[in-house]
């Protein structure tokens, strides 16, 4: 390929732009020729060639140092420190890290004080429990535990059981449920992904603006989008008309549901967007005062109700049974589909099938399929004595639960499933209980092979581990 001609660094549309270095050293040459002769030796292995070389070399080295300089003016080609001072310009900073939380139980003698205790998970993981806790009467305590090693950290149920720091009379610790996961510090993508919904800031309409300050707050993750009001003007988020609409919704109001973020920076949001008379409706108020005359007003929105949504998927293999890995990578994709949907959106049943499949390294020859896969939300929720190696458990109340409803507890295997009426209080399952256990925590869901709509548009799916079976046939 030859040596494209030396151009001196120009602006055009594709930005700065700067000789490659071959060219600058094929231009020193020439100009090397032109002045002391064209029969001069410039080989690879001549002195002069190896001293051109290297003044080219930092020639090249300014030339992409400049460019780099020039690049970091925009949010759309700045890196790193540059980007960071670059979004300033629409108010934004950088996503810090977070850290993984866990509700653990501490059991133990009562009146034992634990003071800057951690526990440890089984990869190792340290969490630390608050800095006094005191085991009541009862013998246990749940507290909540942050994982001291930032971001995106998964703790299956069970998996923090470790004491780290041995107290006498602190016996064990567990985590019923999966982590909540943190967040790595916000990556450069990401942080042009949201400066790019910040430019909507000046929108057209009062809506969109809305919704574009709030997204640039730091730690909102979703805001919900407006869904068409049945049989008249307005939305999910804005009433224009001066009566209640279909959605409950107060005439000339908006209704935020905003997930994540700071009340306090998302109500300021809403006051300094909102037009002169809007009501703004939910039941997360915070009161505002106006900068320039002093005065306060409640602003209120919504947060987002989290539905629990469970599922039972038998999967079969072509060739072999299907192994423990992908099993737990099959339950991973459909707890990840379930918490990226929007706010008000419908859980798909066929998506989750989709989500199951894609996992197959060709859909074309696929080494597993799904044999029956069915979804649903928590119908019935108690506490109740189960006993290693039977198939019936106590509970504290019955109602709501009926044959064929999904259980879901500790020491219920997964994908258990009421196998009869419950007699009384007791209930009959589908598989033996693999510990012996009282007041443990157990939901029931009547399961369906249809799609799931969220009760209201400020509800949003949530998707656990514990909740999502996944079996072999």
């Amino acid at each position: 390929m030859s040596t494209p001609p030396y151009a001196p660094p120009s602006i055009g549309p594709a930005g700065l732009v700067v000789p490659s270095y071959p060219s600058i050293l094929a231009d020193n040459i020439q100009g090397y020729l032109n002045i002391f002769g064209p029969n001069q030796y410039v080989g690879p292995d001549s002195a002069i060639y190896q001293l051109l070389s290297i003044l080219s070399l930092k020639q090249s080295d300014c030339n992409a140092a400049l460019q780099l300089a020039y690049n970091q003016s925009s949010p759309q080609t700045a890196v790193g420190a540059g980007l960071d001072r670059a979004v300033k310009m629409n108010g934004l900073a950088r996503a810090p890290f977070t850290y993984s939380t866990a509700l653990l139980t501490v059991t133990g003698a009562p009146g034992t004080n634990i003071s800057d205790g951690f526990a440890q998970d089984t990869n190792g993981n340290l969490w630390a429990l608050p800095s006094g806790v005191t085991i009541p009467g009862g013998g246990n305590v749940n507290v909540i535990g942050t994982c001291t090693t930032p971001g995106n950290v998964a703790a299956n149920p069970g998996s923090i059981s470790i004491i780290s720091t041995p107290v006498n009379g602190w016996t064990s610790v567990t985590n019923a449920a999966a982590a909540i996961a943190g967040d790595p510090v916000e990556t450069d993508s990401q942080l042009r992904a949201r400066q790019s919904i910040s430019v909507a800031l000046p929108g057209v309409t009062p809506t969109s603006s809305t919704i574009a300050a709030i997204l640039a707050i730091v730690g909102v993750t979703r805001v919900a989008p407006g869904y068409p009001t049945s049989g008249g003007p307005g939305t999910s988020i804005e009433n224009p008309t001066g009566v209640t609409d279909s959605w409950g919704n107060p005439a000339h109001s908006i209704s935020m549901v905003v997930e994540g973020g700071s009340s306090a920076a998302i109500a300021l949001s809403i006051y300094e967007k909102k037009t002169i008379g809007c009501f703004t409706n939910g039941t997360t108020s915070v009161v505002v005062t106006d900068p320039t005359t002093g005065f306060n007003e409640t602003i209120s929105f919504y947060r987002p109700t989290y539905v629990p949504i469970f599922v039972l998927i038998a999967v079969h293999g072509y060739s072999g049974t299907p192994t423990a890995t992908t099993l737990a990578a099959i339950q991973a994709a459909i707890v990840a589909y379930l918490n990226e949907l929007q706010i008000g959106e419908t859980v798909s049943i066929a998506a989750i099938s989709y989500e199951a499949m894609a996992l197959n390294a060709a859909l074309s020859q696929p080494s597993f399929g799904v044999q029956s896969l069915q979804i649903g939300v928590r119908t019935a929720v108690t506490t109740a004595t189960t006993v290693m190696g039977t198939n019936t458990i106590t509970v504290a109340s019955a109602t709501g639960i009926v044959n064929g409803q999904l259980i879901v507890g500790a020491g219920i295997p997964a994908g258990t499933t009421v196998s009869g009426a419950p007699s009384g209080l007791t209930v009959t399952m589908s598989a033996n209980a693999t510990a012996s256990a009282s007041g443990v925590g157990v939901a029931f869901s009547t399961l369906g092979t249809v799609d799931v709509p969220m009760p209201n548009y400020y509800d949003v799916a949530q998707g656990v581990t514990a909740d999502v079976a996944v079996v072999t046939v």
